[in-house]
């Protein structure tokens, strides 16, 4: 027994037990005194457990644990998640992706919630639940919920500047350690960061079009005016229709986007940006929850207030496509800082206004190129800003590095349309990333040099590894090329012009579930387009192919 009593006065204790009665503990060495016949066997395990002084301790056996874990598994919300291609490679992928994901997603008072990831990060994010949540939504809407149960649950309801919370507010980080309970670190309850809110929101849009679950949304209803109104009156602090972010104290962190790290904002010729910053793709977000939720409002019989959010997301697209496009980069630009200047950098930031449609045609086709382009696509995927950019680093966690849940929001961008050139090159690459990485992994990012003939990626070297939000990738990338969207209140699956690469010429998809229907797609690939049959269908649901 290893135990620590911490300056919080709680006794934190690791206890080591063996199953072999011979063994030995001394100063910190367990020996076990083993003798082997030629050719003999032996088996025995160690089992640690951690535990805190008032919790109950566990005291099972390695084959209760393992049935207990097995059962939960089968049990799970990913249990009945059956996809099968033509390709063994994305196959692999697929299952290693599905598996981490039934590691990672905890059981919690509230619901299903996936922790973000081994070993930094395993505990409640925002964000990254948010967007693991909506890459599997169109398998399995429970997740989400539980999601959106959680994040309503502690969402902030008063002015904390050492924690960054302001009503309506949506949580950032938890822990539960030492130093978090004595307030030395703000990430008890950690509310810094921009655009959790407003992916609240899209995230509760979301789930009510595959669910038609409008008894949930009228229960966190009032969770979803408070964050518009932290939108509103907290997030956009100038009154100039964007909302930014500045951290309350030098507690805090810099950079409160999804690249978080010090330096991952910054002008053109390298100088960091100077706050409060607005970011391009916050923009975007608060765009699609504003036009989304309108709907949810005037099913709720808010008219007003629909036609309200209406008009607010429609001249926020206008001001944002007059202050953050830029026609020398072909893309909109990075940020504005606190004086509205420019961060005219080439990110992937500005790809995130495909995922959320505020990007027009022409624009969405100037973004689209320009991601593909050699400066930013490595050939495992797109990078976080371009080769050319004055802090440019391959090897830098967010300023040239590929990560596969930016690939997949980006590649998101093309569920509805008709050219899918830029979702299939995602794919693709995500596809072959994933044959050249430990047991089929994708790790959180990897570093962002150029593929080269016979290479293998080059890892990030201390990336989480699962990965929540990238073991989500595949099932959003695919959905995206697919252009698998369902709408429960129509009982209906579209799909708009569904397209797969040459390395994948059938797909096959089991158990998808629409209410109380349930339906098997079988997907084949032509030379011209892709064809769809209807394997098993019980129930009421229509499917619809856009071509």
């Amino acid at each position: 027994m290893l135990g620590y009593e911490g300056l919080d006065r709680v006794r934190r204790n690791t206890r080591v037990s063996c199953s072999l009665a011979a063994c030995v503990a001394k100063e910190g060495s367990i020996y076990l005194p083993i003798h082997l016949e030629p050719q003999a066997e032996i088996s025995f395990t160690l089992a640690i457990e951690c535990s805190r002084e008032g919790a109950a301790e566990q005291d099972d056996s390695y084959e209760t644990a393992l049935h207990r874990l097995i059962q939960q598994r089968n049990t799970g919300p990913l249990a009945q998640v059956d996809i099968h291609t033509s390709n063994e490679q994305f196959n692999n992928w697929y299952r290693r992706s599905r598996s981490d994901l039934e590691m990672i997603v905890t059981r919690t008072p509230f619901g299903f919630y996936p922790y973000a990831g081994v070993p930094w990060f395993s505990t409640v994010f925002g964000r990254d639940g948010i967007i693991t949540a909506l890459e599997l939504l169109w398998l399995e809407p429970s997740i989400a919920k539980g999601v959106l149960a959680f994040l309503a649950a502690t969402q902030a309801t008063e002015i904390d500047a050492e924690r960054d919370a302001e009503p309506g507010k949506i949580l950032h980080e938890m822990r539960k350690g030492e130093m978090a309970e004595l307030r030395e670190i703000p990430f008890g309850r950690y509310y810094g960061t921009v655009d959790a809110t407003p992916l609240f929101i899209v995230l509760a849009v979301a789930y009510y079009e595959r669910t038609a679950d409008l008894e949930f949304l009228r229960s966190i209803w009032p969770n979803i005016l408070a964050a518009l109104e932290w939108i509103d009156r907290y997030g956009d602090r100038d009154g100039d229709g964007f909302v930014e972010y500045a951290r309350q104290t030098d507690h805090g962190l810099v950079q409160q986007g999804w690249k978080d790290s010090n330096d991952s904002v910054f002008y053109s010729d390298g100088r960091l940006a100077v706050g409060p910053i607005a970011l391009c793709e916050v923009q975007s977000y608060v765009y699609a929850a504003k036009r989304g939720i309108a709907a949810v409002a005037e099913e709720l019989g808010h008219t007003k207030m629909a036609e309200k959010l209406e008009i607010d997301a429609a001249e926020l697209r206008a001001n944002f496509s007059s202050r953050f496009w830029s026609d020398e980069l072909s893309m909109f630009v990075l940020a504005l800082d606190g004086e509205k200047r420019q961060c005219s950098v080439r990110s992937s930031n500005s790809g995130h206004c495909l995922f959320s449609g505020i990007a027009s045609g022409p624009q969405s086709r100037h973004l689209s190129e320009g991601l593909l382009s050699p400066a930013f696509f490595s050939g495992w995927g797109i990078r976080t800003i371009v080769t050319g950019e004055k802090r440019y680093n391959p090897m830098s966690y967010h300023n040239g590095s590929v990560w596969p849940h930016d690939n997949a929001m980006i590649a998101y961008g093309a569920l509805r349309q008709s050219d899918k050139t830029l979702a299939l090159r995602v794919l693709s690459a995500l596809t072959e990333l994933s044959g050249n990485v430990n047991l089929h992994r994708l790790p959180e990012l990897i570093c962002g040099f150029g593929r080269r003939a016979g290479k293998g990626p080059t890892l990030y070297p201390v990336a989480c590894s699962p990965q929540a939000w990238a073991a989500g990738a595949v099932f959003m990338v695919l959905q995206a090329c697919l252009g698998l969207e369902i709408r429960a209140h129509e009982s209906r699956v579209y799909l708009h012009y569904s397209a797969l690469p040459e390395s994948l010429q059938h797909v096959h998809i089991r158990n998808l579930h629409i209410g109380s229907a349930c339906v098997d797609l079988s997907f084949e690939r032509y030379s011209e387009t892709v064809g769809v049959n209807i394997v098993r269908r019980t129930g009421e649901v229509e499917i619809v192919a856009l071509r």
